[in-house]
């Protein structure tokens, strides 16, 4: 397998993740700025994960600028890394909502160590 076959697939597969993570966003049902405001703490972690996503997008692709080939190794690895990064959109539209709160803070940390770890 190529290089550019494997970075192909994790770009559509980071490409639907930040799709699923934009789709969890819902316009405001008023007219006004004012009306935004209960949207703030939801648009924040929306941003985090966004910039934390094009990280590792961008680490991605100058990973690979430097493999030569690809081995079964690196798949599972890859796919492991895809893996913690898939779980971000679940992760971040429970944490949105719900940012004072114990549990979806804990599990977005878990999700950002583990991709971290992969």
């Amino acid at each position: 397998m190529s290089t550019g076959r494997l970075e192909a697939f994790s770009d559509g597969v980071l490409a639907v993740i930040i799709t699923i993570m934009v789709l969890e966003l819902h316009p405001p049902d008023g007219s006004s700025f004012h009306d935004l405001r209960p949207l703030l703490p939801k648009l924040a972690i929306y941003l985090l994960s966004f910039v934390f996503i094009a990280i590792y997008w961008n680490n991605h692709h100058h990973m690979f600028q430097v493999v030569d080939r690809i081995n079964g190794s690196t798949l599972w690895a890859n796919a492991h890394l895809l893996f913690w990064l898939s779980l971000t959109p679940a992760a971040a539209a429970w944490l949105g909502p719900h940012v004072a709160e114990r549990a979806p803070v804990a599990i977005y940390g878990i999700v950002l160590v583990g991709s971290g770890f992969a």
